[in-house]
């Protein structure tokens, strides 16, 4: 049976939750199966901390590399380099047993409902599946942790859902399901990679508002993976910017929406759309070009050919280290130097 959850001592919560630190995550490319031809550079050296109970987002947009990331957090991807800790100890380090306990500590909430949910199987069996697999024996207790999860979910009365398959549920109702499964087991942080981008726009805000709420009445760490920055303000309270693999951008959000200082998260900015009818007719400037090959990344800033401020010589040549302009906002580019 899952054990309860240690009481953690003050000091113990002031450390990060989890830590990555210098993260690389390369995906071997081979040639007819046989012989190497490079590598694709999914993560590139990224670093942050999470804290107990804190919401951060992870935006950028498609190929940036957020979404490995995130399976390199839930362990699904293996770490080429660099570390990432778990309450201070390194999962690359990590037996068997341990990254059992692991993953019921860590929750994931995906993109898509209809596709994280097997079909073959009723609401009842997809939320009890999770207990079984982590020892909870007693079905009565199963049963309890089943409703209990679908009554926070909002999924009530839970009788009218529970021998119910996906197929027979609304898309909204399928993400309330996927979001109980990852609360069940009462884990430390929930990944949530783009959870609102295959709803409609009114159930979006709903779900939204859920995860917050679940998020408050856990004391839950939730890492928000999106390329919306129009959702962002709502859910947390530090954001990272990514491009092609790096970590361009790192500030307390309401920073980053009012002072974006890497011209790529001024981009993400201006390319938000704007519910104000009166611009919808307005010209934006957007960076041209598409994002880089990751097998092949330019050097120096991997935006740098798409950037209308670069600095030849500079920004072509050498890659910008992060430096902190204010408190807690951080920035890697050469303007700042």
């Amino acid at each position: 049976m899952v054990a309860p959850a240690p009481i953690l001592t003050q000091e113990e919560t002031a450390a990060p939750l989890l830590e990555i630190n210098d993260l690389h995550v390369w995906f071997e490319l081979r040639r007819w199966g046989f012989s190497h031809a490079g590598y694709v550079k999914a993560v590139d050296g990224v670093t942050f901390n999470l804290n107990y109970g804190e919401s951060i987002a992870v935006v950028g947009e498609s190929g940036c590399g957020k979404s490995s990331l995130m399976k390199t957090i839930l362990g699904i991807n293996k770490p080429t380099g660099g570390l990432v800790r778990f309450q201070g100890r390194d999962i690359n380090h990590f037996s068997r047993a341990d990254w059992h306990a692991y993953r019921a500590q860590v929750g994931y909430v995906q993109q898509d409902p209809f596709g994280a949910l097997p079909p073959f199987m009723n609401i009842h069996q997809i939320l009890e599946e999770p207990l079984i697999v982590h020892g909870v024996k007693d079905s009565t207790e199963r049963d309890r942790r089943v409703r209990k999860a679908m009554e926070e979910v909002r999924l009530t009365p839970a009788d009218d859902f529970l021998q119910k398959f996906p197929h027979m549920l609304s898309g909204g109702q399928q993400q309330r399901v996927v979001i109980a499964r990852a609360i069940i087991l009462e884990p430390k942080i929930i990944v949530a990679d783009e959870p609102v981008s295959m709803l409609d726009a009114s159930v979006r805000v709903e779900i939204l508002k859920l995860l917050r709420g679940l998020q408050q009445l856990h004391n839950l760490a939730v890492i928000y993976v999106t390329h919306d920055l129009s959702t962002v303000r709502y859910f947390s309270e530090r954001v990272f910017v990514m491009y092609a693999g790096n970590a361009v951008e790192k500030a307390p959000i309401l920073n980053l929406l009012r002072t974006p200082l890497h011209p790529y998260s001024q981009a993400l900015l201006d390319a938000t759309s704007d519910p104000d009818a009166n611009n919808a007719l307005t010209f934006r400037e957007l960076p041209p070009g598409e994002p880089p090959s990751l097998v092949n990344p330019p050097s120096g800033c991997r935006f740098h050919p798409r950037c209308s401020k670069m600095i030849a010589g500079l920004c072509d040549v050498a890659k910008p280290s992060e430096i902190e302009r204010t408190p807690g906002h951080q920035v890697a580019c050469w303007l700042y130097k």
